[in-house]
C-alpha cells in the first residue's frame, strides 16, 4: 500500500498552490461582493492543466486522472472554496460527455471545455428536489427532429458562465422516462434566470436554467434515450461526490492552518494560547477530522483511477469531508473568539463555505442512505 504522489503530482500541487495564492486571492473580495466568477482565470487554468486534468488528451485535456483532480480541487479550496467547487462541476460535464457523448459530441464540446473557453454543467435539481430525481417534472418530448424542453433548474453551478448545459428531463414516466441533452445556451427557448445570493462558497455562480419549448437538436441527445437516470447518477457518485469531498478538504486545510496560525500567535495570560489544553483539544480534533478526510478523499480518487466500483467510498468522502469541514471551522471560530465573527478574519468564511458544501452534491441523509446500505449488507439473509 503506497501513500506517496509521483513527482508528477507533487510538482502539479505546488503549481496549483502558486496560483491559487497568487492569482486567486486577489480576486476574492470582489468574488465574496458581488458572488460573481472570475471569466479571467479560466484560461490560465486551462494552461495549467486544471479544465481539462480528467479529460484525455485527444480531446485537448492532459488526461492526469482523478487522484490529480482531488489534488488541484484541494490546493484551490485552501485558498478559495468557490474555486474548487465551480471547477468540479465543471469536471462533471467533462466526465459526463467523456463517458456517454458520441465522437461527434465530444469533439464539439470537450475540448472548449479543456481549453477554458466556457465551463461545464450538468443541471439535474428541479425546484421539486434534487434527491428526488425520479420524481423531476422537467420535460423533454421529440417532435420531428427536436427535442422539446420545458421546465426549470434550479440551484444549477455555473448556470451563468457557460456556453452550454447538460440537462436531465423527463421522456416518459417512470425511472427509465429520464434522458439528458446537451442544450446550448443560445437554443430558443432556453435561458438562465435567476442567480442565487448565496451564504458561503461566494464566487461560484449557482442559478437557474429556464426552459419554454426549447428547442433541442435530436443529435443533442446523450446516450441513449431513457438513460438519463444513469448518466445523473454515475456522474454525481463518480464526479460529484469526489469533487465536493475535494472542495471541503480544501476548505478544511485552510481552517486548520488557520487555527493553528492564530492559536500560536494569541498571547493570554502571557503566553500563547495554543499552551491551554482547551484549544490543545480542538486543535486535536481539527487536526484528526483532516487526516482523515484526507484519507477518504484519496483512496475514492485512487479508486475511481484504477477503475474500481467505489460508490460507497465516494458517498462516505463526501459526507464525512463536508461535515468535518464544518464542524473544524466552527471550532476553530472558537479558538479565534471574538475575532472570529469579524469579516477581516478569513475563518467567518471558511465555516460559511463549508456549510454550502453538506447540501451540495447531494444532501448528507442521501449520503448516509448509501453507506447504510453497505453496513448492512453482509447481515442481510440471503
Amino acid at each position: 500500500m503506497d501513500f506517496a504522489f509521483s513527482e508528477r503530482e507533487e510538482m502539479l500541487r505546488k503549481t496549483v498552490r502558486e496560483f491559487a495564492e497568487n492569482e486567486v486571492t486577489p480576486k476574492m473580495g470582489a468574488m465574496e461582493e458581488t458572488g460573481k466568477f472570475p471569466m479571467e482565470l479560466l484560461k490560465p487554468m486551462a494552461e495549467l492543466g486544471i479544465m481539462g486534468v480528467i479529460t484525455p488528451p485527444e480531446y485537448d485535456g492532459v488526461g492526469l486522472g482523478y487522484v490529480a483532480r482531488t489534488i488541484v480541487l484541494e490546493e484551490l479550496g485552501r485558498v478559495c472554496g468557490a474555486m474548487p467547487m465551480a471547477v468540479q462541476v465543471h469536471h462533471m460535464g467533462c466526465a459526463a460527455l467523456y463517458d456517454f457523448g458520441t465522437d461527434a459530441q465530444k469533439k464539439k464540446y470537450l475540448p472548449a471545455l479543456a481549453k477554458g473557453e466556457t465551463m461545464g454543467v450538468v443541471a439535474v435539481t428541479d425546484p421539486s428536489g434534487g434527491s428526488d430525481v425520479v420524481g423531476m417534472r422537467t420535460s423533454a418530448e421529440l417532435k420531428g427532429d427536436r427535442y422539446i424542453l420545458n421546465g426549470r433548474k434550479c440551484f444549477i453551478t455555473n448556470s451563468h458562465t457557460s456556453d452550454f448545459w447538460i440537462v436531465i428531463a423527463r421522456t416518459a414516466e417512470g425511472a427509465k422516462g429520464l434522458s439528458a441533452f446537451i442544450v446550448d445556451k443560445d437554443a430558443p427557448g432556453a435561458k438562465a434566470g435567476h442567480e442565487e445570493n448565496k451564504l458561503g462558497l461566494r464566487g461560484a455562480n449557482t442559478g437557474e436554467l429556464v426552459f419554454n419549448d426549447c428547442e433541442v437538436p435530436k443529435e443533442n441527445l446523450l446516450g441513449q434515450e431513457g438513460g438519463g437516470l444513469a448518466i445523473a447518477m454515475k456522474t454525481v457518485s463518480e464526479t460529484g461526490r469526489t469533487g465536493m469531498a475535494a472542495t471541503a478538504l480544501g476548505i478544511l486545510t485552510a481552517v486548520y492552518e488557520e487555527a493553528g496560525k492564530f492559536a500560536s500567535e494569541r498571547v493570554l495570560y502571557g503566553k500563547p494560547i495554543s499552551a491551554l489544553q482547551g484549544i490543545q483539544f480542538l486543535m486535536a480534533e481539527i487536526y484528526a477530522q483532516l487526516e482523515i478526510s484526507r484519507l477518504l478523499c484519496y483512496r475514492a480518487s485512487w479508486m475511481k483511477d484504477q477503475d474500481m466500483r467505489f460508490d460507497t467510498e465516494s458517498a462516505m468522502a463526501k459526507w464525512y469531508a463536508c461535515e468535518a469541514a464544518a464542524n473544524a471551522a466552527k471550532k476553530a471560530v472558537e479558538i479565534h473568539g471574538a475575532y472570529g465573527i469579524m469579516k477581516e478574519y478569513t475563518v467567518q468564511r471558511l465555516l460559511r463555505d463549508a456549510m454550502v458544501t453538506i447540501p451540495a452534491g447531494g444532501t448528507g441523509e442521501i449520503g448516509k442512505v448509501v453507506l447504510a446500505r453497505a453496513a448492512l449488507a453482509p447481515f442481510m439473509k440471503k
